[in-house]
C-alpha cells in the first residue's frame, strides 16, 4: 500500500457542479506537496460520481469511494478517514465555501505547535445571518460551556489532524460538527486558526435551522460520555438518590399529618407524587447500576481501557539506566 504526505477528505452529497472546481483548487493550492484526495459520493441522486470519474482521468492523484446509499455526513467522513493513507489528513466540505488554500497553512500549524488536531475558524461567514450563522453561534457557545473546550467555530468544515488522530475517532449520527470536542476528550492536542470563508455558488446548502435539534441531542450525548463514559452510576445513581429521598420526605411529611392532625390525604396530589419521586429514584438507581455493570463487562471482555497515552517513555528510562550503570563502573 502506498503513502503520501497529507490526505484530503472529502463527502459529496448532490454537488455534481463543484467537483472540478473542486479538484481544481486542491491541485492549484497543494502545489509541493505529496496529497491524495479523497472524494467519497454519499449517495448522490444527481451525477455526482460521474464528475468524479470524469476528474479522476485528468487527475491521478484522486481516490474515490461511493456509499451504497445516503448515509449521512458522518458515515461518509469516517469511510474517508478509514481510507486515508497519509500521515496527516484534512478535512473540508465540498461545497466550496472553505478555501483549500487554507490547508498548507493549517498543517504548518500542526507541525509548528505539534498538536493533533487544528480546526478552522470562519470569523467572517459568508452565510446567512438568520438560519446559519446565528444559530451556530448559539450551538459553540452552548458546546463551550457544557464542554469546557474553548474553541469558536467546532462546527467548521476545515480542520488538519494526525492520521492516528482521525483513525482513532469513532463518530456516529450528526457528530462530525463535534469532532474536536470528541477529539479533545480523547486527549488530543486542540488549536484554532481563522480561515477563508465564502457564499456558496453551486448547488444548495443542506444545512438549516432543522438541524440544530439533532445539533442539541448530539451535545448533550456527548456531554455525557465526556463525564460518565466509566462512571454512569455517579449520574443516574445521584439523580435517583435525589428523587428517592425528595419522594421519601414528602411521604414522611403527609404521614405525620395523617397521624397527628389527622389530615385526610386521599385527594392529595403531593401523596402521588412522593410515591412516583420514590419509585423514580428506585429506578434511575437501578439503571445505573446496570450500566455500571455493563461498562465493567465491556472493559474485562474487550481488554478496552479508559484512558489514553499519549507516549511511553519506558526505553528512555532504560537508556538513563544503562547510562547510570556505566557510569558507576
Amino acid at each position: 500500500m502506498c503513502s503520501c504526505h497529507l490526505s484530503i477528505v472529502v463527502p459529496l452529497f448532490d454537488e455534481q457542479e463543484n467537483v472540478a472546481p473542486l479538484v481544481a483548487e486542491v491541485e492549484a493550492a497543494l502545489t509541493g506537496i505529496d496529497y491524495e484526495l479523497i472524494l467519497i459520493d454519499d449517495g448522490s441522486h444527481d451525477s455526482t460520481f460521474t464528475a468524479m470519474q470524469r476528474a479522476r482521468r485528468h487527475h491521478p492523484r484522486l481516490r474515490l469511494l461511493r456509499m451504497a446509499r445516503n448515509f449521512g455526513q458522518t458515515a461518509a467522513m469516517m469511510a474517508g478517514f478509514d481510507a486515508a493513507r497519509g500521515r496527516y489528513v484534512a478535512y473540508m466540505d465540498g461545497d466550496l465555501q472553505t478555501d483549500p488554500a487554507d490547508i498548507p497553512r493549517l498543517l504548518e500549524r500542526l507541525q509548528r505547535d505539534r498538536l493533533d488536531l487544528v480546526n478552522g475558524w470562519r470569523r467572517r461567514r459568508a452565510d446567512d445571518a438568520l438560519t446559519r450563522t446565528l444559530p451556530s453561534r448559539m450551538a459553540n457557545a452552548l458546546i463551550r460551556r457544557l464542554l469546557g473546550i474553548d474553541l469558536h467555530d467546532h462546527g467548521c468544515p476545515l480542520k488538519v489532524m494526525r492520521a492516528e488522530t482521525a483513525k482513532a475517532l469513532r463518530l456516529y449520527g450528526e457528530q462530525h460538527r463535534m469532532l474536536p470536542a470528541i477529539a479533545a476528550i480523547r486527549g488530543a492536542r486542540i488549536g484554532e486558526m481563522e480561515v477563508h470563508h465564502r457564499p456558496r455558488i453551486h448547488g444548495r446548502s443542506k444545512y438549516g435551522l432543522g438541524r440544530t435539534v439533532r445539533v442539541l441531542i448530539d451535545l448533550l450525548l456527548v456531554a455525557f460520555f465526556q463525564r460518565f463514559t466509566d462512571r454512569p452510576l455517579q449520574l443516574f445513581g445521584g439523580l435517583g438518590l435525589l428523587a428517592g429521598t425528595t419522594g421519601l420526605a414528602i411521604d414522611g411529611w403527609l404521614t405525620v399529618e395523617k397521624l397527628l392532625f389527622g389530615v385526610h390525604l386521599a385527594g392529595r396530589p403531593l401523596l402521588q407524587l412522593g410515591s412516583l419521586l420514590i419509585v423514580s429514584g428506585i429506578l434511575l438507581f437501578g439503571i445505573g447500576l446496570i450500566l455500571e455493570l455493563q461498562i465493567r463487562t465491556y472493559y474485562e471482555s474487550t481488554g478496552a481501557r479508559c484512558y489514553a497515552l499519549r507516549e511511553n517513555d519506558d526505553e528512555g528510562e532504560e537508556r538513563e539506566d544503562a547510562h547510570s550503570s556505566d557510569s558507576d563502573v
